[in-house]
C-alpha cells in the first residue's frame, strides 16, 4: 500500500494545523506542523532577545533539539526537551513570526529538517512552501484558502475560546500584516503550486473540507481510502 505526501499550503488562519491533523488521522498517517517548527525558533530568539539579529539566530539553532512528537494522542512540540506546544501560540510570537520567517538560513535548515522527517511518505504536511519549495514532487499538494474575514473570525474565536483577549480588528490587522509578508518575502514566499488543488473553505465545516481533501487524495492516487490508511 503506497504511502504518499500530502502537502497542504496556504495563508495564516486558514485552517491548515486542524485539517492536516486530521486528515492524518484519517489516512493513518503522521502529522508534521511546519509553522510550529518556525514558532518555535521565534520563541528562542524571543526569549534570547536576538529578534533583529538573524546570523545569530542562524548560528546558535543548528545547536537547538527540535522534536515533534505524539503525547497522548497530542502532536508537542519540543525545544531542548521543553514542552512549549502552547507557549508558540502567544500573540508575540504571531506578530514576529512572519519576520523570522524571512531569514533565508532559517528557512534552509528547517526545510532540510521536514524533509528528513517526511522522507519515508505517509505523511501529512502543512505550511506556506510545502508544495513549492520542501516538496515540489509531493503526491497530493492543496492551497486551502478562505477569505480574510472568516479567517480573522475564526482566530478571534479561538482566542476567546483560549481566554486570550484580543480584539477582532487588531487579529484582522495582523492577518493582513502576515499575508503580505508571507507572499512578498523574498526566500519561499507564499503561493500555490501550479499543479495545487486550490480548496476554498470560507463556508466549509471542519469535517466537509477534512473529507472533501480526502476524496482528492484518493481520486489523485486511484486508491480506495480509509480510515485505517491508504
Amino acid at each position: 500500500m503506497k504511502k504518499c505526501i500530502v502537502a497542504i499550503d496556504g495563508p495564516a488562519g486558514s485552517g491548515k494545523s486542524t485539517t492536516a491533523k486530521l486528515l492524518a488521522s484519517r489516512l493513518g498517517y503522521i502529522y508534521i506542523d511546519t509553522g510550529a517548527m518556525y514558532r518555535a525558533i521565534t520563541l528562542y530568539a524571543l526569549r534570547k532577545n536576538i529578534l533583529s539579529d538573524g546570523e545569530r539566530i542562524c548560528s546558535e539553532m543548528r545547536s537547538l533539539n527540535l522534536g515533534l512528537k505524539i503525547v497522548n494522542g497530542e502532536n508537542k512540540i519540543f525545544l531542548n526537551d521543553e514542552d512549549i506546544t502552547q507557549e508558540i501560540r502567544a500573540k508575540n510570537i504571531n506578530d514576529n513570526v512572519s519576520a523570522v520567517s524571512t531569514i533565508e538560513c532559517v528557512r534552509k535548515e528547517l526545510v532540510n529538517k521536514q524533509r528528513i522527517l517526511a522522507s519515508s511518505g505517509g505523511v501529512v504536511m502543512e505550511g506556506r512552501d510545502i508544495g513549492t519549495v520542501v516538496f515540489p514532487d509531493a503526491d497530493v499538494k492543496i492551497f486551502l484558502t478562505a477569505s480574510i474575514e472568516k479567517r480573522a473570525k475564526r482566530r478571534y474565536d479561538e482566542n476567546l475560546a483560549s481566554g486570550k483577549e484580543i480584539k477582532y480588528e487588531d487579529v484582522l490587522k495582523n492577518l493582513e500584516s502576515r499575508d503580505r509578508i508571507d507572499s512578498t518575502r523574498v526566500h519561499s514566499p507564499l503561493r500555490k503550486a501550479v499543479d495545487a488543488f486550490e480548496v476554498d473553505n470560507s463556508e466549509m465545516s471542519i469535517d466537509e473540507q477534512v473529507e472533501f481533501i480526502k476524496g482528492i487524495v484518493q481520486m489523485k492516487l486511484g486508491t480506495p481510502v480509509t480510515e485505517q490508511g491508504l
